[in-house]
């Protein structure tokens, strides 16, 4: 049997929720026991994927984002949902440099922080229903190969 936990927390999509986001996610990974940079990688993500859900799901509207986190073993998943307007393009909006906001100076590099930040990044959009964001990350990796090479 995998070793699991999971949870959920909703919240309203205003921009000051975005830090207690990260930090709820941060909090929720330490059993894993990650390294700072591990950390500093899922909050990056987690920032990213719950400020797209603000400023694109939702055009500043105050409605809720769904964050939910899981761990099997020592893989951390989170999942950054909204029921805001959806995105047209997927495949469009993961370009790097993209943006359908320019006029707010958004830079389009969202998605591609996600990606760099994390294992995997799977986007699931439908115009008019919302965007669901799934990303993975193992934990511990870098540290198997330190201390082996340590010894």
């Amino acid at each position: 049997m995998k070793n699991t936990n999971e949870m959920e927390i909703r919240f309203e999509s205003r921009s000051a929720n975005e830090g207690f986001a990260r930090v709820s996610v941060a909090a929720f990974m330490t059993q894993l026991n990650p390294t700072v940079e591990e950390v500093a990688d899922v909050k990056t993500a987690v920032s990213e994927a719950v400020t797209n859900a603000i400023i694109h799901g939702y055009d500043s509207e105050v409605e809720k984002v769904c964050i939910r986190c899981r761990i099997e073993d020592n893989v951390f998943m989170v999942e950054v949902s909204d029921t805001g307007k959806g995105i047209e393009n997927v495949e469009e909006a993961m370009r790097p440099m993209f943006t359908t906001k320019p006029e707010q100076e958004r830079s389009g590099m969202g998605f591609a922080f996600m990606e760099a930040f994390m294992d995997s990044v799977e986007v699931e959009s439908e115009p008019g229903k919302g965007t669901r964001v799934r990303m993975k990350k193992s934990i511990g990796k870098g540290r198997e190969i330190w201390t082996t090479q340590s010894l």
